[in-house]
């Protein structure tokens, strides 16, 4: 700029030329105003949109995901000493002194309003582990940043305390979302009477099934775009959910085998596997889920067939 401002200011001189002069200086102190006005007052329009939430489904506001990549942008090799330039011409006329601290500190400024949105955001959702959800996707956008020019400004403490509360969101999501259920499958002394004993473990099979259909059913349309996030917080599901499953299944399989030698597995909606199955198929888009949920339903019906066959079931080869 500081050379085609010379070189124009040698080729249009003397009176003749001032119109253009003129012109041009306005022409240049708008774009300066302009550039610097959308920079100056970002944080301030990221407050804004504080009282707006967002449509949750648990993904990365679309606010979040702009504004960071904007910033990652402006701090780009081609653009970054562009807008220091820019920034030093406008507080010249301030009588103000460009450093380039006042560059990071204010992009500092941008992702704390960032993050007191994301705070408002989660705390406004009526489902708590949807929230967790939330923070846990969001918490893994900033992590994701390691490679960029932003992830490199804000430094590997900023970086890791954010996969650090990734993780802690994505158990807490666990705990919320499943502890209650697997609270049924708790083993205890059963009546003496085993019929007793059999329609109790049969409605507690019942139970189990409903709640987590109704889980499933209500979480189905919540998103984690990362893939590697995704099968993290599924496999953290299936070492939560099945283990406890198969170990009540284990514990009183005997007495659903007394009462029905041929289809001891009748009062069973889901199979250890096929629990596992479903429980993978957690925040995949509707068409991978129905792919998987195809070959679910084949394991199941498989299972069904070598539990007729044997009369018995083989929990440790499922």
């Amino acid at each position: 700029m500081d050379n085609i401002r010379t070189e124009f200011n040698r080729l249009f001189r003397g009176e003749l030329c001032s119109d253009i002069r003129r012109e041009t200086r306005e022409l240049i102190s708008n774009l300066v105003k302009g550039v610097c006005e959308i920079f100056w007052e970002l944080p301030c329009q990221v407050e804004l949109q504080r009282p707006n939430n967002p449509s949750l489904d648990g993904g990365v506001p679309k606010l979040v995901s702009v504004v960071t990549e904007y910033c990652n942008k402006l701090l780009g090799d081609k653009n970054k000493p562009v807008l220091s330039k820019i920034l030093e011409i406008d507080l010249g006329w301030k009588k103000e002194k460009y450093q380039e601290e006042i560059l990071i500190g204010h992009i500092y400024n941008i992702l704390r309003e960032i993050a007191l949105n994301l705070d408002a955001w989660s705390s406004s959702s009526k489902e708590t582990a949807l929230s967790y959800i939330f923070m846990m996707n969001n918490h893994s956008h900033f992590s994701g940043l390691r490679e960029t020019h932003l992830g490199k400004m804000m430094g590997e403490s900023w970086l890791s305390a954010h996969e650090q509360y990734r993780d802690y969101y994505a158990a807490l999501y666990v705990k919320e979302s499943w502890g209650k259920l697997l609270s049924l499958l708790t083993i205890k002394s059963q009546p003496a009477r085993r019929k007793r004993a059999r329609e109790s473990i049969k409605r507690t099979l019942q139970d189990f099934a409903t709640g987590f259909d109704e889980i499933y059913t209500k979480q189905s349309d919540w998103v984690v775009e990362d893939e590697r996030l995704r099968w993290k917080i599924c496999q953290a599901m299936v070492r939560t959910v099945v283990p406890r499953y198969k170990s009540y299944l284990q514990s009183y399989i005997m007495l659903l085998v007394e009462e029905d030698p041929m289809r001891p597995g009748n009062d069973l909606s889901y199979t250890p596997k096929g629990l596992e199955m479903k429980l993978k198929t957690m925040f995949q888009s509707k068409e991978e889920t129905e792919r998987t949920n195809k070959c679910s339903h084949f394991v199941n019906k498989v299972m069904d067939l070598e539990v007729t066959q044997n009369s018995h079931l083989t929990f440790e080869a499922i």
